[in-house]
């Protein structure tokens, strides 16, 4: 496609050279570069793209879009100013790849904990409907016969438009992705469309340099996506519902279980437990006013709420109640309160709990299963918010019996700072709890299968479907399902 043709979804102003050139793809990152690609210069906290317009130049780039004039690129060279280059990148890359998510049912999910779990829940449900469907978010990228994991949990929008762009012709109908609160604000699903916009819940998480300034703020972002939706469904038991839907323009559709909702589930839920499987049996009363009983294979109440979003979705869609049960049964979502197949007397479930509330919810929802003693295993991100730490460290010392504090991805900060400032927290949870501290995260692994008993549910957080662990300047390859599960068959012979 010419630049010319190109430039006509955005505001920008050809500042020189000929707009009649041809452009094969878009670039926002100069060590990516191919000929033919048209660089985007974005502004960033650490780094700036109008920096690197000159390598970019020099790999191949046939034109720039800039938010301010370059000095000393050749005359010749196409140069397009604009307002945003975030925004004008959305709207390039939307017209590049001809608008690929207009040819599917697009399905978006915010919220601070379970857009994760309620992507892959919808997407078994549309699968179990008969539908081809693609999933975007942390887990990273996949549809039937790809997989591919992401550096964010929604992509740059360049990115995000080549992506949907491929999942639409391999033939997917329906899309289920994450949308990030920074995915909002930084433009990444500009000009996008949603059918069913969904909201789980808010607590403060994302507040710092490079992301929110305030709890205020990061929830304004979230409130975006349901003035971008056709219809919002969103949880009516969450405080902060009422401020998500402030401004918005979509029909709206709640559920919950404490508060009159469109779709409720009772308050008694049946537990279920066995080895290596937890779940929960419950009954939801939808619109249509008759009750029904679904089976989910994840533990707790907070399940619950996903699964109730997960059905309202399925109304709006008009997917058969059969669908939607045969959907739940059989989700699986990896690293999200995923069981590890042992041949033990105790449960070993791993979770991408990364922060205070999601640590919260889960050891709460693994109490309500009576184990003899819960373990919790987990460490804390470096470069990362040292309050997160606090509050990772406050609630497992609160529900844990006992804590095995570890690293997770400590990214160049000192471990010794990471693990002072989690007891920090756990003095303020609970000073009496036990713990041991073990800096290498596969000994502590280790350490929590040896010394688990009968009856024993073992958390290990954190890192959920990861399969790498950044030690200092180092990422080195770490699944935690084939640790555990590779030293339980060495033990057992």
């Amino acid at each position: 496609m010419n630049l010319c043709e190109l430039l006509q979804a955005t505001d920008g102003v050809l500042l020189q050279g000929d707009a009649r050139v041809s452009v094969q793809g878009l670039c926002y990152d100069s060590r990516a570069v191919t000929p033919g690609s048209l660089f985007v210069c974005l502004p960033g906290l650490h780094t700036d793209g109008h920096h690197y317009a000159a390598q970019a130049v020099a790999a191949g780039a046939v034109g720039l879009v800039c938010e301010r004039p370059i000095l000393g690129l050749p005359a010749e060279l196409p140069v397009v100013q604009v307002t945003h280059s975030r925004r004008a990148l959305a709207q390039l890359a939307i017209r590049l790849y001809d608008a690929p998510a207009r040819r599917m049912t697009m399905i978006g999910i915010t919220g601070t904990k379970g857009k994760t779990t309620t992507a892959h829940l919808i997407a078994s449900v549309l699968r179990a409907a008969g539908h081809k469907v693609g999933v975007i978010g942390t887990n990273g990228v996949c549809w039937p016969g790809y997989r591919q994991p992401l550096d964010h949990t929604t992509p740059e929008s360049s990115d995000l438009q080549r992506l949907l762009r491929q999942m639409a012709d391999a033939g997917c109908d329906a899309c289920v992705m994450e949308v990030s609160s920074l995915g909002l604000k930084m433009d990444r699903v500009t000009g996008i469309l949603y059918d069913i916009g969904v909201f789980t819940n808010l607590s403060p998480d994302h507040i710092g340099p490079g992301e929110h300034a305030s709890f205020a703020e990061y929830r304004a972002w979230k409130s975006v996506l349901f003035r971008r939706c056709r219809v919002g469904i969103v949880n009516a038991d969450d405080p902060q519902t009422e401020a998500i839907l402030t401004q918005h323009t979509c029909r709206v559709v709640t559920y919950g279980i404490d508060h009159p909702a469109d779709w409720r589930a009772d308050a008694d839920l049946t537990l279920l437990r066995q080895s290596d499987f937890l779940g929960v049996q419950f009954t939801v009363t939808g619109p249509d006013g008759q009750a029904r009983s679904y089976r989910l294979p994840m533990p707790g109440r907070f399940s619950v709420y996903n699964a109730l979003a997960t059905l309202a979705a399925a109304q709006v869609l008009d997917l058969s109640v059969a669908a939607a049960q045969t959907g739940l049964q059989k989700a699986a979502v990896e690293g999200r309160v995923e069981p590890v197949p042992l041949q033990a007397p105790f449960t070993v479930v791993l979770d991408y709990a990364h922060n205070e509330a999601a640590a919260e919810n889960l050891l709460t929802s693994l109490r309500a299963y009576h184990p003899n003693q819960l373990w919790v295993v987990f460490g804390c991100g470096g470069g990362r918010s040292r309050v997160r730490r606090f509050g990772m460290g406050e609630a497992c010392a609160r529900l844990a019996d006992f804590c095995i504090v570890t690293e997770d991805n400590s990214r160049g900060e000192p471990l010794p700072q990471i693990l002072a400032d989690i007891r920090t927290g756990m003095q303020r949870g609970n000073p009496r709890t036990p713990f041991v501290e073990i800096p290498d995260r596969r000994q502590a692994l280790y350490y929590a299968l040896d010394h688990a008993g009968p009856g024993d549910i073992v958390a290990v957080i954190g890192k959920g479907h990861e399969t790498t662990l950044q030690r200092g300047n180092e990422t080195l390859p770490f699944c935690e399902r084939d640790i555990l599960q590779k030293y339980m068959k060495a033990r057992s012979s």
